[in-house]
């Protein structure tokens, strides 16, 4: 066989690396070596001996523990590092949402935190975002490769294909619940941080200045905006995702994606996530305006926020600058979530689904 197809086979799936089929063709290979030759260890690419499947990096098996460790840990990598590396956006996006008479435009927000704040206030937060969206990213893409698996199981093969979107709908939405408990007290801390000068430099003299002030229950005050930003967020995210990325694989790749080399997957998984990440951010908009009012006001309601913000500013106000950021926050989130699982021997997210039966036999033969 040759060296690119070798090449390609290590990107198949986990299950097609199951040891009685890498037996099955190692006994192969040897029932047509000479008696007297030892079957050798390795088949060259050249040498004339059959090329039994080999994938030197597959050292998890699909959706065991191993597996949404992996899946965690990714998330952890994606989430927590990008969400740092657009801090400064970030801060510019809260304070036009909370000041808008004073910083009226992404230029003038930027203007007007460099001459008060001086360079080093652009990272201001940092530190709860790192860990508050690190430890969101490790339970939103863990979970939902587990509620994935879950709800598919649930519906059989048959209909877990042909309802395939809406289990990605619900395994998002549901790992997006636990995730956002795990952010809610960091998102917090990080708003009031960034949008009240002079209230904390961070989150070791902030977060215990927050409970201090509104008590442990007011780290969550925030949690259903912030479900109802993050919630259809996250089910945007990864459905659209999963459907862009098929489709570019069946309309706009000439070959199928297991010829496809490793580099082209992952500049196919950041476009996927930039144009899902556009849609993200336009369904979430109002609800990340509510988060950042409720949290930068002590007793505020999502009333005084409407009242004060009107139903257009809650769509419109910030948004041109939410798409740039989340576009290229969801991309790059999608690209270092797969190029982890690459790494450790795991296909990328997405692609066209095999039939059920096709599964079936696969699994047969294993």
């Amino acid at each position: 066989m040759a060296l690119s197809d070798r090449s390609r086979e290590s990107l198949l799936p986990s299950f097609l690396y199951a040891s009685s089929a890498r037996s099955f063709a190692a006994t192969g290979a040897a029932a047509r070596l000479p008696v007297s030759s030892p079957a050798p260890a390795t088949a060259g690419a050249g040498g004339g001996v059959p090329f039994s499947i080999q994938a030197p990096k597959e050292k998890i098996e699909m959706y065991s523990p191993a597996f949404y460790a992996a899946c965690t840990a990714g998330g952890i990598a994606s989430c927590g590092l990008t969400h740092m590396a657009v801090t400064p956006l970030d801060l510019v996006k809260c304070n036009m949402q909370i000041d808008p008479a004073k910083y009226k435009s992404i230029s003038s927000g930027f203007g007007i935190l460099l001459k008060e704040q001086g360079a080093r206030g652009f990272f201001r937060g940092w530190v709860p975002t790192l860990l508050g969206y690190s430890a969101q990213g490790a339970c939103k893409f863990g979970f939902y490769e587990f509620f994935k698996k879950y709800y598919s199981d649930i519906a059989g093969p048959e209909y877990a294909q042909k309802y395939k979107t809406l289990i990605y709908l619900a395994g998002s939405a549901s790992a997006e619940v636990i995730a956002d408990v795990a952010l809610c007290p960091f998102e917090a801390v990080k708003v009031r941080v960034q949008t009240q000068p002079g209230f904390a430099r961070g989150l070791s003299d902030g977060l215990p200045k927050f409970v201090r002030s509104e008590g442990v229950l007011g780290l969550y005050k925030g949690i259903v905006p912030l479900w109802g930003r993050q919630i259809p967020y996250t089910m945007m995210k990864f459905a659209s995702f999963e459907t862009i990325v098929e489709l570019i694989y069946k309309h706009a790749v000439p070959v199928p994606k297991s010829e496809c080399s490793k580099t082209t997957q992952l500049g196919i998984s950041f476009a996927g996530g930039y144009i899902a990440g556009v849609f993200c951010a336009i369904v979430s908009h109002p609800a990340d305006n509510l988060v950042s009012f409720l949290n930068n006001a002590k007793g505020a309601t999502v009333g005084d926020a409407v009242k004060k913000l009107g139903l257009w500013g809650l769509f419109t106000r910030g948004l041109p600058l939410r798409i740039v950021m989340i576009g290229t926050l969801t991309g790059a989130q999608w690209g270092i979530y797969d190029a982890f699982k690459v790494m450790v021997g795991l296909p990328t997210t997405g692609g066209v689904t095999p039939a059920p039966a096709a599964e079936a036999e696969l699994k047969a033969s294993a």
